[in-house]
């Protein structure tokens, strides 16, 4: 379900966010600040605080409500958030589309918890929220972020110059994505506010 916590390997799962995620993504998001910066729009040091994580999640969570945005985090062990993946920009109707967004801190990168966590959101996005097409960008050179979505079955169909304010520059982007099914529109999609 679209709520449950969902184990991607023997210390880590995917799980919804919360308020009470602010503290330990504040710490992440700062730890990987640097490895980051690359993909990254520049954010202001209040960003990177626990007030301002607080902050983030209040507008990710009404935003859920509205059934907008899917927001997930990675925890660890001792369930602190070490990564976050969010279903943006959630359309139903004939589209029934999102765009997905993911991050993992740089103590946890390299270990396949991105491309775990984004085939079990694929298939959250299609049993649960009844999606027909999931996509994602990528500044150009991202090569990292670009095998996970290969891993992941997307394919890319789109190049856009000049699509994102990234580290402090408008930055080209490849773009993907992956049909989760050619199916007929059918029923209610599980997650609330959607």
């Amino acid at each position: 379900m679209i709520d449950d916590n969902h184990r991607i390997d023997a210390e880590t799962w995917l799980r919804p966010v919360t308020e009470a995620d602010a503290a330990s993504l504040a710490v992440s998001m700062t730890r990987s600040r640097a490895y980051m910066r690359p993909w990254e729009p520049v954010r202001p040091d209040a960003f990177y605080t626990e007030e301002g994580q607080r902050q983030r999640l209040a507008g990710l969570l009404a935003e859920r409500e509205a059934g907008r945005v899917m927001p997930w985090v990675l925890a660890d062990g001792q369930d602190r958030a070490v990564g976050g993946f969010n279903l943006n920009a959630v359309v139903l109707g004939p589209f029934r589309s999102a765009t997905l967004g993911y991050w993992v801190d740089v103590t946890h990168a390299g270990r396949g918890l991105a491309t775990a966590a984004v085939r079990r959101i694929c298939e959250l996005a299609r049993d649960e929220l009844r999606l027909h097409r999931v996509e994602a960008g990528t500044v150009s050179d991202n090569t990292a972020s670009q095998r996970v979505l290969a891993k992941c079955g997307f394919e890319q169909y789109g190049f856009a110059p000049r699509y994102l304010h990234i580290d402090g520059e408008w930055r080209d982007h490849r773009l993907y994505q992956r049909i989760l099914h050619d199916g007929p529109v059918t029923g209610e999609p599980a997650a609330p506010g959607v």
